[in-house]
């Protein structure tokens, strides 16, 4: 399968990284990892594109990290099917104190807009 992990530098999304990598090691999935501009987080996004190249070294695959700019949403869904991707995976979602869960804007807009599967990890 060819999968999409999208990236943004949140807690969240680096789970979707670890629970992506760790799927595609064991599937052997042709991974790409997108790290997109997320304005909602504090980390320099040099440090992201350095944790998920490690991360995805010390898993022993051969996947691409790249950095992409623009509107991160938009980005996702255009890579999705430009480049023939099966699945999209984002980090995303809190329950609220009244047990509904709320997503953020980039995981709201490729939820509504992929034409492809999109896995939510929580």
């Amino acid at each position: 399968m060819k999968v999409l992990c999208g990236i943004g530098g949140s807690e969240d999304s680096f789970r979707a990284l670890d629970q992506t990598v760790e799927r595609a090691a064991v599937a052997d999935d042709d991974l790409t990892v997108a790290v997109v501009e997320n304005p909602d987080s504090s980390v320099d996004p040099n440090e992201i594109v350095t944790r998920a190249e490690s991360t995805v070294a010390d898993a022993g695959l051969d996947a691409e990290v790249r950095q992409v700019e623009g509107d991160p949403g938009s980005r996702l869904v255009e890579i999705a099917e430009s480049e023939g991707f099966d699945q999209i995976v984002l980090g995303g979602g809190h329950t609220s104190p009244m047990g509904k869960i709320t997503i953020g804007s980039i995981a709201e807009f490729v939820l509504l807009n992929a034409k492809t599967s999109v896995t939510l990890v929580r």
